[in-house]
């Protein structure tokens, strides 16, 4: 390697580490409360159900149609944030994600159940996929699956810090005339909104606009990632309409439809699937047990990504992460139904295998269409897997609950959902190409530029 070129690797090192220390944990606090506003409704559901007369199967569909109004949505505001960069976008998102989930409070029956729903859903459309198109305009495809690895703290954080606090909130039942599940969205809603508008002055579109970078730190950095968007270009589709009807970024969508189907189909029955293990009532007890699978998915998440970035094995990665969730998915649904002590312990060692699968495979699966998508084909093919693969959540609470019923069992539906894990582990063995030509040597020696 020439001087210069040894230079340059110094100087893209040196950027890349100061984007992940400004970008990241901000990018983290956001998806930390996006999460929470997804998920918390799992804490509100019996005392919400009790209040308003909700079914379980009308339940079930109010969880699920925030997917739908998040996919319809999903594509037209990733290319808008494309046009108008992260910092007023992803402002207009969370604020107005924020106003809608604290809405919640007041919903009275099921149709208002499901319009806020949906709302909220249209509200957060472009959020995830956004962060996604935003992580690759920052991070060359050396360093892409820690960066991304890093964000996806946001979910499993969630929960660590989120389950105690939904809790204790729930526990405010009748402070100020209030029942603890309205004071639950009220307060989980205003802290989105403020960190939305917080987001306009923190967030920095491009590289290019980071005079918290060095002249020399700046040209790097973009200079890695032109050379990861021609090889992009190169190889994938050109534009947004073509990346809309490619087969490959399909083929992403059907796998990670089958992720978030294991994903949601356990978060949002989660804490009353501990509490029915802890023999306790949702509330603070239950939120710091629910938060144990989260800390294994949060060491997994950590140790993970940087191992396969360092030796180019994402796909391997993947494959054996997938397993393991739909393994613990199935197992925590059979053994929680033994109704013993040691039955609750095995379930409960499963839930953590789950959650620290499903959610550290993850980040490892966006470093594959991110390999093949650039510039505007980049923004509206990751919204469409997102957007695609986002109906699994919207799909998976009414398996669930369809399945239990027919069988007459709370694991069954556990079991059929631990099979979707299964089956995307099976895809990625199909889809996803090997490194070829770019070696593990490569990725290693990539990976050292990096750091």
């Amino acid at each position: 390697m020439s001087s210069e070129a040894s230079q340059a690797s110094l100087h893209a090192q040196s950027a890349v580490g100061k984007a992940m220390r400004r970008l990241l944990p901000f990018l983290l606090l956001m998806y930390v409360l996006a999460f929470l506003d997804r998920a918390n409704i799992g804490f509100a559901q019996k005392a919400l159900q009790h209040d308003t007369g909700l079914s379980d199967a009308a339940f079930a569909f109010g969880a699920g149609v925030f997917f739908a109004g998040y996919a319809l949505f999903e594509v037209p505001s990733n290319l808008l944030l494309h046009r108008m960069g992260a910092r007023i976008w992803m402002c207009r998102i969370m604020v107005t994600w924020g106003l809608v989930s604290a809405a919640m409070a007041w919903v009275q029956s099921p149709a208002s159940f499901y319009a806020l729903r949906f709302l909220l859903g249209v509200a957060e459309a472009g959020f995830f996929p956004g962060i996604i198109f935003y992580l690759t305009q920052w991070f060359p495809q050396s360093s892409r699956a820690r960066a991304i690895g890093l964000f996806y703290f946001g979910a499993p954080l969630a929960f660590i810090f989120g389950g105690p606090l939904s809790g204790f909130l729930i526990d405010l039942h009748g402070v100020g005339g209030l029942a603890g599940w309205k004071w639950l969205f009220l307060v989980e809603g205003a802290l989105a909104s403020v960190v939305g508008v917080w987001a306009f002055w923190y967030l920095t579109d491009r590289p290019d606009d980071a005079h918290w970078l060095d002249i020399d730190e700046r040209r790097a950095l973009v200079a890695a990632l032109r050379v990861d968007a021609g090889e992009a270009m190169a190889h994938g589709p050109r534009d947004a309409l073509a990346a809309l009807v490619d087969r490959r970024v399909l083929a992403y969508a059907a796998i990670y439809a089958l992720i978030q189907m294991s994903v949601y189909g356990v978060v949002f029955f989660l804490p009353q699937q501990v509490a029915s293990l802890a023999g306790a009532k949702v509330g603070l007890k239950v939120g710091l047990l629910a938060a144990v699978p989260w800390l294994c998915a949060v060491a997994l998440t950590w140790i993970v990504p940087r191992r396969a970035d360092r030796f180019g094995s994402h796909r391997a990665w993947t494959v054996r992460l997938l397993v393991l969730s739909g393994l613990g998915i199935a197992v925590s649904g059979a053994a929680g139904g033994v109704g013993s002590t040691a039955g609750a312990v095995v379930a409960m060692a499963a839930l953590c295998c789950a959650a620290s699968g499903f959610i550290a495979a993850q980040p490892l699966f966006w470093t594959f269409p991110a390999r093949e998508l650039a510039g505007t084909a980049s923004a509206s093919g990751i919204a469409l897997i997102n957007s695609l693969g986002g109906l699994g959540g919207f799909i998976a609470p009414l398996m669930r609950a369809a399945a239990d019923k027919h069988f007459s069992s709370h694991a069954a539906g556990l079991v059929l959902l631990g099979f979707a894990s299964l089956a995307a582990a099976v895809l990625v063995l199909i889809v996803v190409p090997r490194a070829g030509a770019r070696t593990a040597a490569a990725f290693e020696r990539a990976a050292g530029r990096a750091r």
